[in-house]
């Protein structure tokens, strides 16, 4: 899934409009809307702080859209920069071995969509 796309799932479960949404978290509404449909120019993607008003207004998972949105939530990023040999080794895995991992520490993994074949 896309950060706009969950963006605009998470708005519409609240049955808000765009100029509802942009309202709370001090944006306007034909931002909004641009980042809704993924037409952001490269300065123009949200920030972190945008991130953060968006996961606090609509009451979703700040991480799940940091990480959409292809930014590293915070924590992450320190823990990354502690273990840089862990992750460097995690980047490595297959899904499989990820998966096995997750297990282990008492995580369920998250299902994935199937590859496409061409």
């Amino acid at each position: 899934m896309r950060f706009g796309d969950r963006v605009r799932d998470l708005r519409q479960e609240k049955k808000w409009t765009l100029r509802d949404l942009a309202a709370k978290v001090g944006v306007g509404f034909t931002y909004l809307s641009r980042v809704e449909n993924e037409r952001l120019n490269y300065g123009d993607y949200p920030s972190d702080a945008l991130i953060h008003r968006l996961a606090d207004a609509l009451d979703a998972d700040e991480e799940e859209l940091l990480i959409l949105a292809k930014r590293i939530p915070e924590p992450v990023k320190k823990r990354a920069l502690q273990r840089p040999d862990a992750f460097s080794a995690f980047a490595t895995c297959d899904d499989a071995t990820l998966d096995n991992l997750m297990v282990q520490i008492g995580q369920a993994p998250k299902p994935r969509r199937g590859k496409r074949t061409g």
